[in-house]
């Protein structure tokens, strides 16, 4: 329904972003929605995909069109629903879990909130063979930690959102604290905070 939204980061929180585009501000799911932070109070545009259930509607939005393809794709993988998909593209390594699929590596898959050793499989059946076309361009530089510096020394606010953040994508408490304390020993923004922390989980 929508292809994307062009409009004015109006609100991030822990799972969602508002987009503000001629008065209207709609409410979008994404990965990770603090990674939209440094774009607070500019104009973004944001690839969308319309979801609709018979009791359920919403909006998922992403920096760019293969990331969106590639959510698609995964919704259409049997037990995999639209909040296993987002934390599945939240995990910051997209090409790592392409090349799971291909090499049909289980073991990196069931480390995602949801995804056991049957719904691995049933991600490699699905779509083994078929994302080669979305490989090559794969979110330029967007998951690199190293590439924004952090905006200032206090942390804790951006550390606090970050785990908010890892517990909307199903993230258990016991899996938070495996990787907090060491985290927050560092001065990172937000963004950082989720891409270094699911970078560890799936170690």
């Amino acid at each position: 329904m929508f292809e994307f939204i062009k409009g004015r980061v109006e609100y991030i929180g822990p799972e969602f972003v508002v987009i503000e585009n001629n008065g209207v501000g709609f409410q979008i799911s994404t990965p990770n929605p603090f990674s939209f932070k440094q774009e607070y109070g500019q104009e973004v545009k944001v690839y969308t995909y319309h979801h609709v259930r018979q009791d359920f509607m919403a909006l998922y939005g992403f920096h760019s069109r293969e990331e969106k393809t590639l959510f698609i794709k995964l919704l259409d993988v049997t037990g995999i629903g639209p909040k296993g998909a987002l934390a599945i593209l939240a995990s910051g390594e997209p090409e790592q879990v392409v090349q799971a699929i291909e090499n049909e590596d289980e073991g990196f898959l069931v480390k995602f909130p949801g995804v056991g050793k049957k719904t691995a499989r049933q991600i490699i059946l699905d779509l083994k063979g078929k994302l080669q076309n979305i490989v090559p361009d794969f979110f330029p530089d967007l998951f690199s930690v190293d590439k924004i510096q952090p905006m200032h020394n206090g942390n804790s606010s951006e550390f606090e959102e970050a785990m908010l953040a890892l517990q909307a994508l199903g993230y258990s408490e016991k899996e938070i604290k495996k990787i907090s304390l060491e985290l927050q020993k560092e001065q990172l923004t937000t963004d950082q905070y989720i891409k270094k922390a699911l970078q560890r989980l799936l170690k």
